[in-house]
């Protein structure tokens, strides 16, 4: 690989659908919703053409908003533009996963998604109540609907054509082993916590003998205790290639086939994240042999329930 920032405009064929994901993603779950139109513009006009949306994060019509009022300038062409959103845990009873693509693409304002994901493996019970829970505040799962019956459902979404490519978010390695063996149409993503610290090497090694995209969530570790962007392996290659911290943890992710997500209303940490080129192979065996700290910050692979839990050293 040549070392300027051709890296940044890495995309990765789709083997099980069509069209080609931008390695360099950009995620739109933000604390302050208010903020999401003016994040999505910014990384527009950054260059960022992969957007990670999802019915949960309730924006889409902001991210809607800020995609067509770039697309009406012709600036960019919508065929430039790779779209993912993903299918809510209360959705996965094969009837009401048509509506809730339909109702995403509307709120996005587009005719079709080009990757439709499964936000988690785990149904929750049926309704409009996102977060079901019962009086002791547990979560009330769905046990009447298998992982299977969903995806058939999203694979009658690519039969249409509505939807380019389907794939699986916030699966463990036997879940995923599981459904490719039964699936008509594989998984063309997965999506799931890697960075330095949970570098995910044997699920990347089954994506990568399957044809499955692998999209790293939280890259750069979501900012938590131990901070990835602290640890001396990474911040001893930023020093020497003039690069800081995160665009090292970036870069190292494509380098290595991965596909990454990261979310800021920053302009100018949005520029720094597009902004990666690739490191030397010596920098790549670094991160591969001096980081031992392993630790995941996202307990949703157990639960179906999104979010960070912070950990101590």
């Amino acid at each position: 690989m040549t070392y300027h920032d051709a890296l940044r405009d890495t995309r990765f064929p789709i083997v099980h659908g069509t069209g080609e994901m931008p390695a360099v993603g950009f995620g739109t779950l933000f604390r302050d919703l208010s903020l999401t139109t003016q994040a999505v513009k910014a990384a527009l006009e950054a260059g960022f053409r992969h957007f990670d949306c999802a019915e949960r994060y309730r924006n889409e019509e902001s991210v809607g908003i800020a995609l067509q009022a770039v697309l009406q300038t012709g600036e960019v062409r919508r065929e430039e533009l790779f779209i993912t959103t993903k299918l809510w845990n209360t959705n996965h009873r094969p009837e009401r996963v048509e509506p809730a693509f339909a109702a995403s693409c509307r709120r996005l304002q587009v005719d079709y998604i080009d990757c439709y994901l499964v936000h988690t493996p785990f149904a929750f019970q049926p309704g409009d109540d996102q977060d079901p829970r019962d009086f002791q505040g547990h979560v009330i799962y769905d046990s009447g609907v298998t992982l299977i019956e969903t995806w058939r459902a999203l694979e009658r979404l690519v039969d249409e054509g509505r939807c380019r490519s389907i794939g699986l978010s916030d699966i463990s390695l036997e879940a995923l082993k599981e459904l490719v063996a039964v699936a008509r149409i594989k998984p063309a993503v997965v999506q799931v916590e890697s960075h330095p610290y949970l570098p995910e090497w044997e699920l990347l090694e089954f994506c990568q003998e399957h044809g499955i995209i692998l999209l790293a969530f939280a890259p750069l570790g979501h900012g938590m205790e131990p901070n990835v962007l602290e640890e001396p392996v990474m911040t001893g290659i930023a020093r020497r290639l003039g690069k800081t911290p995160a665009q090292v943890a970036l870069a190292w992710a494509v380098q290595r086939g991965v596909a990454f997500l990261t979310t800021s209303v920053s302009p100018s940490h949005i520029q720094e994240n597009f902004d990666i080129s690739s490191l030397p192979q010596r920098a790549m065996a670094e991160i591969r042999d001096d980081i031992t700290t392993r630790i995941r910050f996202n307990s949703v692979v157990e639960t179906g329930v999104p979010g960070f839990i912070p950990r101590k050293k």
